[in-house]
């Protein structure tokens, strides 16, 4: 599997579990790329166990895991056969730290394999698998995990994945592979590296052979497509163009942060994608961000794109993995008109702006505010502390906390926890000691505010009808 091979529509990665298995499955069996989310895999994946694995799917995935006595572990720690009653907290993986043990990095792997393996299930279309390149430490675990299960393509964006293509290589042959960590107070030539060995890894266990996956990087500037071309450890396959207008984290404005009266990031000409320049360097693109149309699809062609990426659409999906409350809640107030998309500057510790979804039946806006906690770790920010160890810090946790790991008081406002609010947001949401629940934070692209004209009046879709939507005009696979 090349990029050049991969068809018009790529169905986007999005969130944690909202671009789920089902989901990619019933994109991919049509003959376009499902894509699955590799953002906080490991925690998802336990939780799912924990509430019991409805249908057995995971367990009949689990099965197929090359490595012995990982899925077995795995059971025996997390999986509860009658489901966790609804007052229960979850049980917690440890929080990732540089030097992580090889049992926790097997989960990871684990995690990856079965969310890869459901997706590729019963058919031979193409299956990705989507990352956050600013989430270092679990990436190379969840991508060998995903090539066990032999995915075909690899995506990934939110940060300069420049390292990636030697990760693959490296994996494919069966051959240790490394990144450097970005530490606060590191230059970059003193950086420790991530490392994970395929040997130590499958523990003696022949895994057969693996195939190094294409890889996408998702790019918002001309200047990130050419340095990734001409310089990334390897070879790149082509690129995801996606615009500010695209859900999820968006890359900032070009130069200074400039806010408009409603305090949104003000994009301008500097942010927009020279697409001939980026065609000159030869390798596929596709677009994304307010391209879920057919008539945005038919432009991408015209333009010399290989097709579109869409997230929003399929995000809403019957198969998509937003809880269903949440996701009917959406759309009813979408077929009144009363849904719209805020970019906010603040929302994300990572400091990239973020999209956030307001709609008029969400009942968790006037809950009252969340106790600041950081428990799941995956956007903490390494930094070097004055002995040289390292520690982890978080502009989401507790701000005295924060403050004694030097971090600086101002990052903290407005700041939310989105490895939590992500997990709300696909059902899974944790239960603290006073009973509280965590609050969700849905994203989606501002083709949110226009979903009522695919709708149609319908209050249910599925994948399919999405597909059916966007090839009207252009040819399906054949």
């Amino acid at each position: 599997m090349t990029a050049l091979a991969l068809p018009a529509i790529i169905q986007g990665g999005m969130g944690i579990g909202v671009s789920n298995w089902r989901l990619a499955n019933a994109v991919s069996s049509r003959g376009f790329l499902g894509v699955v989310s590799g953002t906080a895999i490991d925690s998802l994946f336990v939780r799912r166990l924990q509430d019991g694995d409805p249908g057995g799917h995971l367990r009949r995935a689990m099965e197929h895991f090359p490595i012995p006595g990982v899925a077995e572990e795995a059971l025996r720690r997390w999986f509860r056969p009658e489901g966790r009653e609804s007052q229960d907290a979850y049980k917690m993986l440890p929080m990732y730290r540089h030097g992580i043990s090889a049992a926790r990095e097997r989960i990871t792997a684990l995690a990856s394999f079965v969310e890869v393996w459901l997706a590729r299930e019963g058919h031979d279309g193409p299956v990705g698998i989507n990352l956050l390149t600013k989430i270092q430490l679990p990436n190379l675990a969840v991508l060998y995990g995903a090539m066990l299960a032999r995915v075909n393509v690899v995506l990934m964006g939110a940060g300069i994945p420049k390292e990636i293509p030697a990760v693959l290589d490296a994996f494919a042959a069966q051959q240790p592979a490394a990144i450097k960590l970005e530490v606060d107070g590191l230059a970059p030539a003193e950086a420790p590296q991530i490392t994970l060995d395929p040997k130590v890894m499958n523990d003696g266990a022949d895994v057969g052979e693996l195939t190094r996956p294409a890889f996408l990087a998702i790019i918002a500037s001309t200047s990130l497509a050419t340095m990734l071309a001409r310089k990334a450890s390897g070879k790149v396959d082509g690129f995801v163009i996606e615009g500010p207008t695209a859900g999820g984290h968006n890359a900032p404005p070009r130069g200074a942060m400039q806010l408009d009266d409603t305090g949104q990031p003000i994009y301008g000409e500097r942010d927009v994608v020279d697409l001939d320049k980026v065609a000159e360097l030869g390798l596929p693109f596709w677009l994304a961000g307010g391209a879920g149309t057919p008539e945005a699809l038919g432009q991408a062609l015209e333009q010399g794109a290989a097709g579109i990426q869409v997230g929003t659409l399929f995000a809403y999906t019957e198969e998509a993995g937003i809880d269903d409350a949440l996701k009917h809640s959406v759309i009813e107030s979408a077929l009144k008109g009363e849904v719209s998309i805020r970019t906010d500057p603040r929302a994300s510790p990572t400091g990239y702006p973020f999209k956030r979804v307001q709609w008029s039946g969400d009942v968790s806006a006037n809950a009252p505010k969340r106790k600041r906690v950081c428990d799941l770790g995956y956007l903490r920010t390494a930094y070097a502390k004055e002995n040289g160890r390292l520690d982890y810090r978080c502009a989401a946790e507790p701000i005295d906390t924060y403050e004694a790991k030097g971090g600086d008081v101002a990052d903290t406002t407005g700041r939310n926890c989105l490895c939590n609010a992500l997990l709300a947001d696909a059902g899974h949401a944790q239960v603290r000691e006073d009973g509280a629940v965590e609050p969700p934070l849905l994203t989606s692209g501002d083709d949110l505010e226009r979903i009522h004209l695919f709708l149609k009046g319908r209050n249910r879709y599925t994948a399919a009808d999405v597909l059916e939507y966007l090839t009207a005009k252009v040819p399906t696979p054949a």
